[in-house]
């Protein structure tokens, strides 16, 4: 499929099919210095992989491998395959902005265009992906995009209001609405609900919920009991020793959390270290 009728499939589709993303012996480095070694891992469609352990285990650089981000560091490099739905999204016939187009990506920190009007936000990913949308058919976008990401009640009524006018929970759950825009098949979130209060968590768990039989989901968290109540599987990192990250165990997230197989996963769902 060329590019451009890419472009059309996207803007006439409602929803694009969530996919299976699937990581082959994914080695990272930055310059010399390796920070993820031969990890692999399955995250399924239409479910919520949470990738858990300490800081500095190669977490977010695995993140940032799976939409292709890691590559903007100049001295980053890695080895290994990273598949969607059985296609490499590193091949060298695939273009990076249809990879990230198909993966999206919810940062730690809330990044909305703050003088832009919440509407243009919505509508900004599109731009950016050469994208247009359906004739008449921006309103209806927008209304649906902050539905999905639990907003539109929220700020129906002031639209045109800029989005640094927000709250910090608010603002994340308008980058989720900017992100599912595009139609992703995959939501990548990185810590997203780090910097926000409980009530702000508890919306954007809820969002995730939801979100989650349209959208293949994977999300960054530190927080055990919240991976616990979004996921549906988790993957344990760990870099012990100034050794590379790996992946000590994964599984369903009932079992890594009551039934794990290894003692370091259980001591640290259990909060004995990280």
């Amino acid at each position: 499929m060329t590019e451009a009728l890419y472009r059309t499939a996207v803007a006439r589709t409602v929803t694009a099919a969530p996919a299976t993303l699937e990581a082959e012996e994914v080695s990272a480095w930055f310059g010399d210095h390796k920070v993820l070694d031969r990890v692999s891992l399955a995250m399924p469609a239409r479910q919520v992989t949470a990738l858990i352990g300490p800081s500095g285990c190669g977490k977010s650089t695995f993140l940032r491998i799976l939409n292709r981000m890691h590559e903007l560091v100049g001295s980053a490099s890695l080895a290994g395959r990273v598949l969607l739905d059985g296609d490499d999204i590193y091949d060298r016939g695939r273009r990076i902005t249809r990879a990230r187009r198909e993966i999206g990506m919810v940062f730690q920190k809330p990044n909305p265009f703050p003088a832009m009007s919440l509407y243009d936000n919505v509508l900004a990913g599109l731009k950016l992906n050469g994208i247009k949308a359906a004739k008449g058919g921006k309103d209806d976008l927008v209304e649906e995009c902050l539905t999905r990401a639990g907003l539109w009640r929220e700020v129906r009524d002031r639209l045109r209001q800029p989005g640094g006018a927000l709250s910090g929970g608010q603002q994340q759950r308008l980058c989720i609405a900017r992100s599912l825009a595009v139609r992703p098949r995959v939501l990548l979130m990185d810590e997203p609900c780090s910097a926000l209060d409980p009530t702000s968590t508890r919306r954007i768990e809820e969002t995730i919920a939801e979100l989650r039989e349209d959208v293949t989901i994977v999300i960054v968290t530190h927080n055990m009991q919240q991976a616990a109540r979004v996921s549906d599987r988790c993957a344990f990192f760990l870099a012990e020793q100034g050794t590379p990250g790996v992946i000590v165990e994964h599984g369903l997230t009932d079992d890594m959390f009551h039934r794990p197989q290894d003692s370091r996963t259980a001591d640290y769902v259990n909060g004995r270290f990280g």
